[in-house]
């Protein structure tokens, strides 16, 4: 038979279970609290960035890379082969028409000079001579035609007499016949001489037309060499900075050999260059946005290169203010080529919140609430700078920048502004 329990160990065992019920409770409290922290719905406010729709123009572009270059740069070659004696200026000095940039040595080619000159005089001296050759040689083939033309005036006559002769019994038919035929013999020589006199002729002609020929032939080399012997005065013919010297005294050039480069500072170009993916979109005419450092300057692409090297497709660029302060020699900048364009159009601030994708969800702030209302919109056109919204928005709403893809389950955020 179980004996009752003593009152003070029953009062004991209450006070056990309710200081464990107490502890359950606050166990419980504590993990919710820390479920709710673990699953917070609020964001700290510095973190925030916002933009405000607004209506205007949104142009699409596609990204690229470009490299300042001058404008205008003249690459300076050797005209002769010569060797360099002296180098008068270094790069990046400012020259201008008229400097002197390097000296030659051209004794190699003033010697060749020389020797063009004594050729052409040869030439001429052999025009000379052959000019008197054909003038006797037709001299004398002109007196030989008119003896001939004399001795068949005389046998003619002689044929005359002796065929008056025969009718009177004095000659006979033979001595008519000799006659007849030394006549006919004095015709075809005088009409040999005479094809002999038109075939000398046209020969010698020919032979003086050739030999005036070559003589020009030698007197333009003359020129050209005459021209180059002075080109090779390496001087500016117009104002520029130098970028580049070969500045080895002493070594030798060739005919064609780059010496210098000169270039106008005061201009410049931009040489774009993207993936070959987007071959089919770089065209002739498109307008440009080159973003150099935080300023943005816009041109046209002038001229597409048709070769694609490595699978980069490459572009020159116009801009429109070339003289730009902020442009430099040889800057990487960043390009955007502009494929489309909408006057008129929702647009957003371009920010880490968009995606790329033509339908996403972002946070729209109401203005003085604290509340962020998740909203599905449609996007279109975008840019550095803007994204088009298509639908799901309207102009003057405010939506947040800053990328809550970790939030993107939740309908509703909170912006903690004392955060």
């Amino acid at each position: 038979m179980d004996k009752e329990l003593a009152p003070e160990i029953t009062n004991r065992s209450r006070n056990r279970s309710l200081l464990i019920g107490v502890g359950v409770v606050i166990a419980l409290a504590i993990a919710i609290t820390w479920l709710r922290d673990a699953v917070k719905t609020s964001v700290e406010g510095a973190k925030i960035r916002t933009a405000t729709a607004e209506i205007g123009p949104v142009e699409n572009s596609l990204n690229a890379t470009g490299e300042v270059i001058p404008a205008y740069e003249q690459i300076i070659t050797s005209p002769i082969r010569a060797s360099i004696r002296r180098v008068l200026l270094t790069p990046g000095t400012a020259v201008k028409p008229g400097q002197a940039i390097l000296d030659l040595d051209k004794s190699l080619t003033e010697i060749e000079l020389e020797k063009l000159n004594d050729q052409l005089a040869l030439k001429r001296n052999g025009i000379d001579q052959l000019r008197m050759k054909l003038n006797k040689s037709l001299y004398d083939a002109e007196v030989n035609d008119q003896i001939k033309l004399l001795n068949i005036n005389r046998l003619r006559a002689e044929l005359e007499g002796s065929i008056r002769l025969k009718k009177v019994g004095g000659s006979t038919g033979e001595d008519v016949t000799r006659a007849e035929n030394a006549l006919r013999v004095a015709e075809l020589e005088k009409k040999q001489l005479e094809n002999d006199l038109a075939y000398n002729r046209q020969s010698m002609g020919a032979s003086l037309r050739e030999t005036t020929l070559q003589a020009q032939i030698e007197e333009k080399n003359l020129k050209e060499l005459t021209h180059k012997l002075k080109q090779a005065d390496i001087i500016a013919d117009r104002a520029g900075v130098l970028t580049w010297v070969n500045e080895n005294i002493g070594s030798a050039v060739n005919e064609g050999e780059m010496l210098a480069k000169l270039a106008d500072l005061a201009s410049f170009r931009v040489e774009g260059s993207c993936s070959d993916v987007y071959a089919d979109q770089v065209k002739v005419g498109l307008p440009v946005i080159v973003k150099v450092n935080e300023t943005s300057l816009r041109g046209l692409i002038t001229q597409v290169k048709p070769a694609i090297k490595n699978g980069i497709v490459q572009f020159v660029i116009q801009l429109d203010n070339s003289h730009h302060a902020s442009l430099r020699p040889a800057m990487k900048v960043e390009v955007f080529v502009i494929t489309d364009r909408v006057t008129k159009a929702v647009r957003v601030a371009n920010g880490p919140a968009f995606k790329g994708k033509r339908k996403q969800f972002v946070y729209v702030l109401p203005k003085g609430s604290t509340v962020a209302h998740r909203r599905e919109v449609a996007l279109g056109l975008s840019n550095f700078d803007y994204v088009e919204v298509k639908s799901g928005l309207q102009a003057g709403e405010q939506v947040i920048l800053t990328d809550l893809s970790t939030y993107e389950h939740l309908d509703e955020i909170t912006i903690d502004p004392k955060r």
